[in-house]
């Protein structure tokens, strides 16, 4: 379908005015421009069904036993920290006349780089951080290793949570997702939650991990 001022005629060829041409589309056809929507994913049809899906699986897990649900649940993600070169006090004072006004420093800019996190926690608080060494990449080895010393930091911090059931919440990254990653996860006794694609929101350390 072409676009509505592609089908609209020329003004000078309707012989109206422009103001009469907006009374008409306005008024008349009560039309109006609007900008569209930014969206971080275009779902499909089958991404919103199993959305849904998930989201009464998980529903229904809570309204089975509330307390296990909470207490069981072990969410993990990854995120990325900048970090600064502050400037001392010292370095920032400036010499002035009384009359002078009081200078200004801009907020200062990401200067020294930037570090990957990785975190896991529970209802109860943090379980793990982990801080990938500089010049070193994510993997599905490096992950897998993670899941292992995060069994480990449970049964140190949270005893009997092995015993009782581990239920394990992360997203769909391919890291998360590889054979020995995935191999980890069984050989921990963890029960992995389904994650939807593109579905952030489903994912509570996504909001933990920028207040940190």
């Amino acid at each position: 379908m072409r676009p509505l001022t592609a089908q609209l005629p020329d003004v000078r060829t309707m012989q109206i005015s422009c103001v009469s041409v907006q009374t008409i589309i306005h008024d008349h056809l009560k039309m109006s421009k609007v900008s569209a929507r930014w969206v971080l994913r275009n779902l499909t049809d089958h991404d919103r069904a199993r959305r849904v899906a998930t989201s009464q699986e998980f529903v229904d897990l809570f309204e089975s036993d509330p307390v296990k649900f909470v207490r069981q649940i072990v969410t993990g993600h990854e995120t990325w920290v900048h970090h600064w070169d502050p400037e001392s006090k010292v370095e920032l004072m400036l010499w002035r006349h009384a009359s002078s006004p009081l200078p200004r420093k801009l907020r200062t800019l990401p200067s020294a780089g930037k570090l990957m996190v990785t975190i896991f926690w529970d209802s109860k608080g943090l379980l793990l951080i982990d801080y990938l060494p500089p010049k070193a990449t994510m993997t599905g080895q490096y992950y897998a290793s993670l899941l292992l010393k995060l069994r480990d930091a449970i049964k140190e911090k949270r005893r009997g949570m092995l015993t009782r059931g581990v239920w394990l919440l992360h997203d769909n990254a391919p890291i998360h997702k590889s054979m020995i990653a995935q191999q980890v996860v069984r050989d921990c006794g963890f029960v992995q939650l389904d994650h939807p694609a593109y579905s952030p929101d489903l994912t509570p350390s996504d909001y933990f991990c920028s207040a940190i």
